[in-house]
C-alpha cells in the first residue's frame, strides 16, 4: 500500500513537471516563430523527451488507480470514466470556444494563446485516454483466465513500445511501421471481443450503460475531431496527432467502447449470465435431490467437486474427506492437476500458518513470502470447508493461475454449493440410519429435523417493522414454510407456502424450495419473476401428483411500500391504517407446478402496494381458516378478518396470539389437527429509521 502511495505522488509530481517543461518550451518557441526570431527555438527531441515522460507519468497513474476498481457494479466503472475522463472532453471544447470567442472579439490571433489552448487540450486527451484505457483494462479482464491476462499484458507492452517512435522522432506513417501498427490494430479488435461484463448488466443498468457509452464516444469524437482539425497546422510549433501512441490508445478506446455499446444495445431482450445462473441452479437441484434419487455420499462429493472445479473455472483441485470417529483419517478422494507432493506441501504451510478447516482466500499467492517459497505455479487459493456445527465432512481447495481468481459473485456460488453439500450429506446419514431402525418413526423424526432447519428461529429486528410467527404440523413434519432474505439495507424478501402432501417427500420439496429461493433471490427478481423461474426449476423435480402454493414479498422502508405475487397461496389479510379498513387482496395466482411450461407466465401476476405506519399484514397458510370445530364448520377468513378488526391496535406478538387462542378455542382442546398451521403477522412501526 505505501508503494502504491509512493508511487502515484512520483507519477503526478513527473507529470507536472513535464507538462510545465513542454508547454514552456513550446510556448517560448511559439514567441520566437511569431517574433520571427533568427534565434528561434526547435528541440524536437526535448519535446518528444517530455511527451513521452507525461503520457508514462499519466497513464501509470491511472493504471495504480485502476487497481482499486473491483467487484461487479460495472455503471460504476463507466461512470468512473465519464466523470473523471469524458468530461475532459467537453471542458475542452469550453476551452476552445473561449479561444474562439476571444480572438472574434479582439481580431487578433494569438499564438500564446492558441498554444495555452492547445496544451490544455493535450493534457486533458492524455488524461481521458488514460483514464478509459485502465478501465476498459479491468473490464477486459474480468472473469479473465491466463490466455487473456498473457494476451492484454503483452498488448500493453506493444503499445507503450510505440513511444519509442515518438521518443526518436520517428514518423510513425512510414511504410517501415505500417505494417507493425496494422498487426496492433488487429490485436485491438481481438482485445474488443471480450465483453463478458456486459452480460451480467440487468435490462435497466444496460439502458444506464448505453447513455454512459455514447457520451464516452463524444468524448472521443470531440478529441480526435480537435487534433485532427489542427493536423499539420502552421501556427503550431507542434503536432501532436504525429504521436502514433495517441492514435492507437484512442483506437482502442473508441473501439471498445463502440463494442460494448453495440453488445449492450443487442442484448438487451436477452442476457447470457441467466444462463450460467441457471446452470448453477440446476447443479443446486441436483444437489438437492440426492437423497430422493438414491444417490450415495460418493456421489455427492463427485457432484460437489464437478460443480465447484466448473463454476470457479478452477485450474487445481483436490478435496479431502475426514474418516473416523475421530476424524483423525485424511482420504485424498478428488484431485485435479495437482501432485500429491505439491499438496503436502501446501498442507503443511498451511498447518504452520494455523489455517485448518477454515474458510480462507488468498488471492495473490505470491505476495505471500510463504507461498512464494513453494514456488507454485497458481496465484490464487480459497478453502471450503465442508462442515456443520456438529460435524467436519471434508476439505475443498480451489486453485487459479491468475491474481484475483476468486471474486466476491464466485465464491458466493461455491459456498452455496458446499452448504448444500453438508446438508444432503446430514440428510442422506439421517435416512441411512433411519433405515436401521424403526423406518416409520426415524423417517418421520429425520424429515421433522430437516424442516426445523429450514425454518428461520428469527426474523431481523427492525425500528421500521416488526413480525411474529407460529407454526404448527398437523403431523410430526408438515409441508408448511417460510423464509426471508434480506436484500439490502431496506429491502427484505419474506416468502410462505404450502407443499401438496405431508411426510418425509414434502420436508424435501421444503428443501428445494429455500434452496430455489436463496439461489433466484440473489440476482434481486421481482416477485413475478421469480415465481416464473421457481416453477421453471420445481418442473424438473417435483412429481407429476405434487405442487407448492407460495406468496413472496419483497417490503422496501425507504420507498414504503411492498410488492407481492402468490402462486395459488391464501390471499393476504390487510388492515389500512389510514383508511380504518380491513380487507383481502384478492390477486391471480397458480400453483408452481401446476402447468409445467411457458404458459404458467399468463397465471401469475405482481401489485405493489404502499403502506402506512400502523399497517397490519397477516399471512397464513389454509390450515388457518380451514381449521374445524366438533361440529365440522370451518374457521373461515370472515373470522380470521373480524380478528384482525379487533386487534389491530395491538402489537404483531399480541395479535398473533389473540388469532391462536381464537382457533384454538373455535377448534376445542383437541390435539389432532387436520391440517399444517402457519401465521405471520407484519406490523408497519410509526417510527420509520432516517435514510
Amino acid at each position: 500500500m505505501l508503494y502504491r502511495t509512493n508511487a502515484k505522488s512520483l507519477f503526478i509530481t513527473s507529470a507536472l513537471i513535464s507538462w510545465s517543461l513542454l508547454l514552456a518550451n513550446v510556448l517560448l518557441a511559439a514567441e520566437s516563430m511569431h517574433r520571427e526570431s533568427s534565434i528561434a527555438l526547435d528541440l524536437p527531441f526535448v519535446n518528444n523527451f517530455l511527451i513521452v515522460v507525461f503520457i508514462i507519468s499519466v497513464f501509470g497513474f491511472q493504471r495504480l488507480s485502476a487497481e482499486n476498481l473491483k467487484g461487479i457494479d460495472f455503471i460504476g466503472y463507466l461512470w468512473n470514466i465519464f466523470a473523471k475522463g469524458g468530461i475532459a472532453a467537453y471542458l475542452s471544447i469550453a476551452l476552445y470556444m473561449v479561444y474562439r470567442m476571444v480572438t472574434n472579439y479582439s481580431s487578433v490571433q494569438s499564438p500564446l494563446l492558441l498554444h495555452m489552448v492547445y496544451q490544455l487540450n493535450f493534457g486533458l486527451m492524455v488524461l481521458f485516454l488514460a483514464k478509459a484505457f485502465y478501465v476498459w483494462r479491468q473490464l477486459i479482464l474480468y472473469h479473465k483466465n491466463k490466455f487473456i491476462q498473457i494476451a492484454w499484458d503483452w498488448y500493453e507492452i506493444l503499445l507503450f513500445a510505440t513511444l519509442i517512435l515518438t521518443l526518436l522522432n520517428f514518423n510513425y506513417s512510414s511504410l517501415i511501421f505500417l505494417p507493425l501498427l496494422g498487426l496492433i490494430g488487429l490485436y485491438t479488435l481481438f482485445l474488443c471481443t471480450n465483453l463478458k461484463w456486459v452480460a451480467y448488466l440487468t435490462f435497466n443498468k444496460k439502458g444506464r450503460s448505453l447513455i454512459l457509452l455514447v457520451a464516452i464516444l463524444l468524448a472521443c469524437y470531440i478529441f480526435f475531431d480537435f487534433f485532427y482539425g489542427f493536423a499539420d497546422s502552421p501556427l503550431l510549433v507542434i503536432d501532436y496527432s504525429d504521436v502514433g501512441f495517441l492514435l492507437l490508445a484512442m483506437f482502442f478506446v473508441a473501439l471498445y467502447t463502440l463494442a460494448s455499446f453495440l453488445v449492450a444495445l443487442f442484448s438487451l431482450p436477452t442476457s447470457s449470465v441467466f444462463e450460467q445462473k441457471s446452470e448453477d441452479l440446476l447443479n443446486f437441484q441436483r444437489l438437492s435431490q440426492s437423497i430422493q434419487q438414491g444417490q450415495s455420499e460418493k456421489q455427492v462429493y463427485d457432484m460437489l467437486f464437478e460443480s465447484t472445479v466448473k463454476a470457479s473455472d478452477a485450474s487445481a483441485a483436490w478435496l479431502e474427506i475426514f474418516r473416523g470417529e475421530k476424524k483423525d483419517e485424511i482420504e485424498l478422494c478428488h484431485q485435479l492437476t495437482i501432485e500429491e507432493e505439491q499438496i503436502k506441501r501446501i498442507r503443511h504451510l498451511l498447518l504452520a500458518y494455523n489455517i485448518q478447516h477454515i474458510d480462507y482466500i488468498n488471492n495473490n499467492l505470491d505476495r505471500n513470502p510463504g507461498f512464494r517459497d513453494l514456488t507454485l505455479p497458481w496465484k490464487s487459493l480459497i478453502i471450503l470447508p465442508i462442515k456443520s456445527k456438529k460435524h467436519l465432512f471434508g476439505v475443498l481447495y480451489l486453485l487459479k493461475d491468475i491474481e484475483q481468481g476468486f471474486d466476491r459473485e464466485t465464491v458466493n456460488v461455491l459456498r452455496t454449493f458446499t452448504n448444500q453439500t453438508i446438508l444432503t450429506i446430514e440428510n442422506l446419514r439421517l435416512v441411512h440410519e433411519s433405515l436401521q431402525n424403526e423406518r416409520y418413526k426415524e423417517e418421520l423424526k429425520i424429515a421433522s429435523v430437516v424442516q426445523d432447519s429450514l425454518i428461520p428461529k428469527k426474523f431481523p429486528s427492525d425500528s421500521w417493522f416488526e413480525i411474529s410467527t407460529y407454526a404448527k404440523a398437523a403431523k410430526e413434519v408438515g409441508g408448511d414454510f417460510y423464509d426471508f432474505l434480506q436484500l439490502s439495507e431496506s429491502r427484505i424478501a419474506i416468502i410462505i407456502g404450502d407443499v401438496s402432501g405431508k411426510g418425509i417427500s414434502a420436508a424435501f420439496h421444503m428443501a428445494q424450495m429455500k434452496g430455489i429461493f436463496h439461489g433466484l433471490m440473489q440476482q434481486d427478481m421481482p416477485p413475478s419473476e421469480f415465481m416464473k423461474q421457481a416453477n421453471s426449476a420445481l418442473s424438473r423435480c417435483l412429481e407429476k401428483t405434487s405442487f407448492i402454493t407460495s406468496a413472496l414479498y419483497i417490503i422496501d422502508y425507504r420507498m414504503k411500500g411492498f410488492m407481492f405475487a402468490r402462486a395459488g397461496h391464501c390471499h393476504t389479510l390487510y388492515y389500512n391504517s389510514m383508511m380504518d379498513d380491513t380487507f383481502y387482496f384478492q390477486t391471480d395466482g397458480l400453483g408452481l407446478g401446476i402447468i409445467r411450461d411457458k404458459s404458467y407466465n399468463n397465471h401469475v401476476r405482481e401489485m405493489y402496494y404502499d403502506y402506512n405506519p400502523t399497517d397490519v399484514m397477516v399471512i397464513y397458510t389454509d390450515g388457518i381458516v380451514e381449521a374445524r370445530n366438533p361440529q365440522n364448520d370451518e374457521y373461515g377468513e370472515d373470522r380470521l378478518r373480524y380478528m384482525l378488526t379487533q386487534t389491530y391496535h395491538l402489537e404483531a406478538e399480541d395479535i398473533k396470539y389473540a388469532i391462536i387462542n381464537d382457533l384454538e378455542d373455535f377448534t376445542g382442546p383437541t390435539e389432532n389437527i387436520y391440517d399444517d398451521q402457519t401465521l405471520l403477522v407484519i406490523k408497519f412501526k410509526p417510527t420509520q429509521p432516517s435514510e
